[in-house]
């Protein structure tokens, strides 16, 4: 039996995550992983954040999962979920965090006219982002198989990755600024959104993740 192992370094909606990925893909044993041995061992690899990135930094290297997810990260397919996304690039605005540095760019907070406060002193658009928000895919990935152009996955986060290469970029969305949500290359891919907490469209990627060889 194929093994997907989710990566609990203390950090994620880690129960979550596995409820959807036994729904999406039964033939699969679906592990939470607290040690390397298990990651090592896994024929494909989710790996989710939640919460602050300085923290979820500092929780990785506690855990001693650091150099597991960077071996994954290499020849495995490895899905990277909300901060889980965040913390493969160089750094973050948040804290002026190091990153893991698997993508040269940066993770930016939302700002700009769009949520500076109006009249009245209430603010145009809040931060965090939360809630639903359409999803438009900039490439083709077998992860958006059977994935309709646009459709909404929901989101909670204050800040968004920034791809130093343009060509990273797999699915932005749109609150007061366009912004990557989806980062694809080999054998990695990664969303800004929560599939397990997006119904049918996130089983959906969870179910397209599975079975992905790339």
């Amino acid at each position: 039996m194929n093994t997907i192992a989710i990566v609990d370094y203390g950090m994620g909606n880690f129960h979550s995550v596995a409820r959807a990925l036994q729904a999406a893909a039964p033939g699969h044993d679906i592990c939470i992983a607290r040690d390397a041995t298990a990651i090592d061992a896994a024929e494909r690899v989710v790996f989710p954040g939640q919460g602050a990135m300085p923290d979820c930094m500092h929780t990785l290297e506690a855990s001693g999962l650091r150099a597991a997810v960077l071996r994954a990260a290499r020849d495995k397919p490895l899905l990277g979920v909300c901060v889980g996304e965040q913390m493969l690039f160089t750094r973050s605005d948040e804290g002026d965090t190091p990153g893991l540095g698997i993508f040269p760019g940066t993770v930016r907070r939302f700002a700009g006219p769009a949520f500076d406060a109006a009249e009245g002193g209430e603010a145009r658009l809040k931060v965090p982002h939360m809630g639903w928000n359409p999803v438009h895919q900039t490439q083709a990935h077998p992860l958006w198989e059977g994935i309709a152009q646009d459709t909404p996955f929901y989101f909670v986060h204050s800040y968004y990755a920034l791809p130093d290469d343009p060509a990273l970029v797999a699915g932005t969305s749109r609150h007061g600024v366009e912004f990557c949500c989806a980062i694809a290359a080999g054998n990695i891919f990664a969303v800004q959104f929560h599939p397990e907490k997006s119904a049918e469209p996130g089983l959906r990627m969870y179910r397209n993740f599975a079975r992905w060889r790339p």
